[in-house]
Parts: C-alpha cells; structure tokens; sequence
C-alpha cells in the first residue's frame, strides 16, 4: 500500500476515529487505526466493538492495499510532520514507511486480518436531524446521564419516536433532562437507549450546521450515524427505560418566571462555598415576588436575593445548586418558568412547548 495525504487531512481523520479507539484492550489490533486504500477511496477505520467510526479521507492511492498501525504512534508521528504532504508505505509484511519532507520514520504495521469491520447495519429505518439539532440535543442532555454503571441504562440516552417527535431523555436519579424535536416525516414507533458515550464523541465530530444532515439508521442492536463522510456504529445498551411519563407532572402550585442569566449567576456564586463532593444544598425562600437565596457551609456563607414574577403559593425549598446550574446553562431562553408542587416534591423547568423540560429533585435541608 502507498497513499500520499496532505497532513492536515491526516490529523482530521485521526482525531474522528481515534474516539473509538480503547484505552485498555487484550486484542493489541483494536489499539490500531486501519487504514484501507484497498479500492478508490482512502479510508480509517478504529473500533473497540461497542463504538466504531470510519472516515474518508481525501488523498492520492499510488499502491492498493491495507494496513494497521498503533493509533498513538501514528497520530504523535503526523502530529510532529511538518505542515506538507506525507507518504505513507507498507510492504507485504507491512513495515510501513512514513515519510514528510525530509523526515523519514519506520515502523511495525499490522496486517488488518483480524481487525473488525464495522458491523453491518440495515437502513430500513432512518431519521434525518440537521446537525446543529443533534448537537444541540446531545449538549441539552447529556449532562444528567449517570457516570457509572451501577445502572448501565443510566449511562445513556432514550430516543423515543413517535410519528414526526422525537424524545430524547437523559436521568441519573437526581434529576431528569428531555427534549422533544419534529422531526420531518412520520415514522412507525421506536425505542433505543444509545450509550452516552457515543453521544458524546458524535458531538465532537458533527460540525453543528445547519444545513448539514445527519442520517440516522436505527436497528433493534445497533444505531448508525452518517455525515460529512464519516460512518459511526454503535451498540445499543439492552434493557428498559424507566417509565419517565409517571415521574413527570403538569400539577404545580407554585410557578416562578425569572431571569435565566440572573438566577445563573447567582447559583454559580453559591458553589463558591460548596467544595466538590459537598452536598449543601441552596435554599430558595420564594415569597412576595422575591426569591431569597442563601448557603451555609464550613467555607462560608452566601445570601442573594433575586427579583421574580410569583404565581401561586409562596415556598421554601433546597436544592443541589450544581444540578440546577447544570440544566440554566444549556437553556437559551432569556426568561425561564420553573413549576413547583411542595418543598418535598421536584420542580420542573420547561417552555410552554415543552421542547425541553428539566426535573430537578430537593434536598432536605434544616434551617
């Protein structure tokens, strides 16, 4: 094999696939990023047999062929190249030639035999987001998956289709996260819980445009993302999603409208007196269209007070302020409703749409 590639081509291709290439494996192939010139188009490929992506590259095939090569030697090596054009060479026993301007490095390829090829999807079912929706979506979500896998349906998202909606809903038993989006065209009913994992690492890649389309292959084991080139493959997690639909409630005998920036600011200044792993939560005594604000905690103390539009019933409620900042910061609204039933019970902030909706359970708390 022998291709010749620009080196900012080679740097873009391996930053995509390298995020599905394992930190710990006990097949030293899949540490590998394959490269398949076999045809007329240039292709890496890594995979460590939950998540797999692949990706065209644009270059110049002088020899067909394959090879693997050790995914951080590589991407430090063409990393460290100067800013031209690099030739890449492997033989029949695949030591592999890596050449750029006057640097010359020569190592140990692999031949590929045993690295596996992405696995095989139907594209009988498809949805079509623009790529600023799904990157949107994932950045509005993505922060209330859980980040162990005590419960492994925990550490991913449900996409939940009906007709022309889309549901996508995050919960780490503290708090849950949903956003619903129209989709164009009706399509039968499906359910699929996608590792967060592979959200997070499609976020990265997806260049967020408008204009631009993810195609989006959904099967009973596997989901397929399609864009710009690139091919992501990844196992669905196996189980039930909870049934969010009891948890989540329209009732509310309190309802608070308030300045989303104003109220973040205010709750990032409470987390100066809280240190990471400390539960103190932030209590709101909301009254007389006011809300108070004070934390208490071996730092120090901090009390705030922020003007509100009151409707309904006064309460004194606390909360994680981190976990109500987390769902503020991804809300681009100026003025937000959050909905309270007691100070026992969670409070939800949604649109009057409901495009988005944020559950956000209280902490007790002794005054």
């Amino acid at each position: 094999m022998k291709i010749t590639c620009s080196k900012q081509e080679l740097m873009r291709a391996i930053n995509i696939v390298t995020k599905a290439v394992p930190a710990n494996t006990t097949m030293p192939v899949l540490k590998c990023v394959f490269i398949d010139a076999s045809a007329s188009e240039i292709k890496f490929t890594a995979n460590d047999m939950e998540l797999g992506i692949e990706t065209k590259v644009d270059g110049v095939i002088l020899e067909q062929g394959v090879v693997a090569l050790e995914a951080k030697l590589f991407s430090d090596m063409i990393r460290k190249m100067e800013e031209s054009d690099v030739t890449i060479a492997s033989d029949e026993n695949f030591n592999t030639t890596i050449t750029c301007e006057k640097a010359k490095f020569n190592i140990m390829g692999q031949s590929g035999e045993d690295f596996p090829y992405l696995p095989f999807v139907e594209k009988d079912y498809q949805v079509i987001l623009s790529q600023f929706t799904l990157k949107e979506v994932i950045r509005q979500t993505i922060f209330s998956i859980a980040s162990t896998e005590t419960n492994k349906i925990m550490t991913g998202e449900l996409f939940d289709i009906k007709e022309n909606s889309l549901r996508v809903i995050s919960l780490d038993g503290h708090r849950i996260s949903i956003r619903n989006i129209l989709l164009k065209d009706s399509l039968e009913a499906r359910r699929a819980i996608v590792p967060g994992k592979t959200l997070n690492e499609i976020s990265k890649i997806l260049s967020g445009g408008t204009e631009d389309d993810v195609e989006i292959y959904l099967t009973e084991n596997l989901i397929l993302f399609e864009f710009d080139g690139n091919v992501v493959v990844s196992r669905l997690i196996e189980g039930k999603y909870f049934n969010v639909d009891q948890m989540i409630t329209n009732d509310y005998e309190t309802k608070v409208t308030i300045n989303r920036q104003d109220f973040t600011s205010c709750l990032d200044r409470a987390t100066l007196m809280v240190k990471e792993g400390d539960k103190r939560p932030i209590i709101l005594n909301i009254a007389d269209n006011v809300m108070e604000m004070k934390i208490s905690s071996q730092i120090g103390k901090m009390n705030d007070v922020l003007d509100i539009e009151l409707e309904g019933k006064p309460i004194k409620i606390g909360f994680n302020p981190r976990f109500m900042l987390d769902a503020l910061r991804v809300i681009d609204d100026e003025t937000i409703d959050i909905y309270f039933m007691n100070s026992k019970a969670p409070c939800f902030i949604r649109d009057e749409e409901q495009s988005y909706n944020y559950m956000v359970l209280p902490v007790n708390f002794v005054d």
